[in-house]
């Protein structure tokens, strides 16, 4: 079963992602936080990181720059969620290390697509 961690402090896009994605067939952890998320990250090693830009503690831009000096997640694939649509956020989200950046509001159809083929479904 493969693992995702859900980064968001929506609760209801949380609700909404932790449902389809158990539907799914994926083990799923959340953190309402970037720090929530590096604490869980010390002893779980998702598949993919959906992660937003704009949470209170740490931001999505610093967690990925932590996520990218652990050698030990250096195969988890990070996913940014994000309000942040200006050219420059996706350009900065890319540059450290995501895998793909997508906009809020967002297909939950498309984003399960694309978390698939990001691990091989």
């Amino acid at each position: 079963m493969k693992k995702i961690l859900i980064v968001d402090d929506e609760p209801n896009i949380v609700m909404s992602l932790e449902y389809t994605f158990k539907k799914n067939n994926f083990e799923v952890f959340i953190a309402r936080d970037g720090q929530e998320a590096l604490d869980l990250l010390k002893t779980e090693s998702p598949d993919v990181i959906i992660l937003d830009v704009m949470m209170p503690m740490v931001d999505g831009f610093a967690t990925i720059e932590q996520i990218k000096k652990d050698d030990r997640l250096k195969d988890c694939k990070v996913i940014f969620l994000s309000a942040k649509n200006k050219e420059s956020d996706i350009e900065k989200g890319l540059s450290l290390g995501a895998d793909l950046y997508m906009t809020k509001p967002f297909s939950i159809k498309k984003l399960v697509e694309q978390v698939n083929g990001l691990v091989g479904l």
